[in-house]
């Protein structure tokens, strides 16, 4: 068990079957987990109706826009990822992630450029 965390983009809200194409997997990178969650907490919590474990950030579904990825991009760059912890989330990945973050970023702008919709997961 652990912290598995998802990007990919879809035609659409919940596409998570054939017609998505993963652009990123990340096995316990706990502090992308919380800056996702506060995102999706300033975002008014979207897709808790629909979730078993509401108002949890677990196993749901978030847009993420050009302009989310271009906060994420700053806050990656300037290591400003908020410090998360969880039972399943193990350490603190941020440097070792760092490459492949921003690798995520500049693919996700290039397919939201495209028209397409970008979307974080997460299951622990």
């Amino acid at each position: 068990m652990g912290l598995d965390q998802y990007a990919y983009v879809a035609n659409k809200v919940n596409s998570t079957n054939d017609s998505s194409t993963e652009l990123a997997y990340w096995r316990k990178h706990p502090n992308l987990q919380g800056w996702m969650e506060s995102l999706w907490i300033e975002k008014g919590k979207p897709g808790v109706e629909d979730h078993v474990n509401e108002g949890m950030f677990n196993g749901i579904e978030l847009e993420l826009t050009f302009d989310d990825i271009v906060r994420l991009e700053e806050d990656i760059k300037n290591n400003n990822l908020p410090a998360t912890t969880g039972f399943f989330f193990g350490n603190p990945s941020d440097d070792y992630y760092k490459n492949q973050d921003l690798e995520f970023v500049y693919e996700a702008k290039s397919r939201l450029f495209l028209g397409q919709k970008v979307f974080y997961n997460s299951s622990w």
